[in-house]
């Protein structure tokens, strides 16, 4: 079963419905495509609810929820229809039309996806990704592909974009956080399988296509690190809050400390934007605090 969560892209749903209901066809494991609609208001609701097609469902939601809770929606749904397995993507992505068939090839994990690359450049990675066992940060497939064992990457892979989920482990850790809004979510959901001892894995060979952001892996301190920048308030405000929040919950107070540090450094020194240290440190002393509301502010 697919779950597809969107947000005022209706020309992007379109292509990517297009594309899921070719695998349906050719792969009777998927059996049904949710699509939960993020109370848009570019007539996606309306083109929705004007479908006639049994393999399609669809849920348009009272108020916008993000990213997280269209997710945490959407997997709640699949379970609620018995949903063995779940596959997993925003509307922007799309899968190559032998995505599915190879992720099902691969058997003994529980939270799986392909290779998330960059829709206008295919050799490179749209999501830069940290290699297991040690600090490396990689851009490019042909790194990924050298990094690979028997066509897999153990414990990485990019939630959220052509992702496979156990029923089982979704039954162990629960469903994304929907408070979390955008931007954290899926590492959180990430870090979750990883603590509970959830066998995790990149397949090589199953691509996803996915638009890329040159902003995201902005190297800093003379390329010694990246840094996730984004122009958008309310990503970076969801970002600061979400991370720190993560950090501390799965990898402790040093590392939130080190992320509070890169933020400072980023905004003072590589992209001078004093006012993101004080939205930053909003955002961070909101998360610790427990209140998930402050990105409302943001929201246009």
């Amino acid at each position: 079963m697919a779950v597809v969560v969107t947000f005022n892209r209706l020309d992007l749903l379109r292509r990517l419905l297009e594309r899921l209901l070719e695998q349906r066809d050719q792969m009777p494991e998927l059996a049904e495509i949710l699509v939960v609609d993020n109370a848009s208001t570019d007539a996606t609701g309306e083109w929705l609810a004007s479908l006639d097609d049994p393999r399609v469902l669809a849920r348009t939601l009272a108020t916008n929820t993000g990213g997280a809770g269209g997710f945490a929606e959407g997997l709640t749904w699949a379970m609620e229809r018995d949903a063995d397995l779940v596959w997993l993507m925003d509307d922007d992505g799309l899968p190559e039309r032998d995505c599915l068939a190879r992720l099902l090839d691969v058997e003994g994990l529980d939270f799986w996806g392909p290779a998330v690359l960059a829709e206008q450049d295919p050799s490179r990675l749209c999501f830069p990704i940290r290699l297991p066992g040690g600090t490396k940060v990689v851009h490019r497939m042909t790194q990924v592909e050298a990094a690979a064992r028997d066509g897999l990457v153990p414990g990485v892979v990019i939630p959220f974009n052509g992702v496979l989920v156990t029923r089982a482990l979704v039954e162990r850790i629960g469903v994304p956080r929907a408070e979390f809004f955008i931007w954290g979510d899926d590492v959180e959901y990430l870090w979750r399988a990883e603590r509970a001892g959830a066998r995790i894995a990149t397949v090589v060979d199953a691509h996803f296509l996915h638009p890329a952001t040159d902003d995201l892996g902005t190297p800093m301190m003379r390329g010694r690190t990246t840094y996730n920048h984004t122009p958008s308030d309310l990503k970076h405000y969801c970002m600061a809050r979400n991370n720190t929040v993560n950090l501390r919950t799965y990898r402790g107070w040093p590392h939130v400390l080190m992320f509070w540090a890169k933020t400072v450094w980023f905004y003072l020194f590589t992209r001078r934007q004093v006012g993101r240290i004080a939205m930053s440190a909003r955002a961070a002393w909101a998360g610790l605090r427990g209140d998930f509301t402050g990105h409302r502010r943001y929201l246009r």
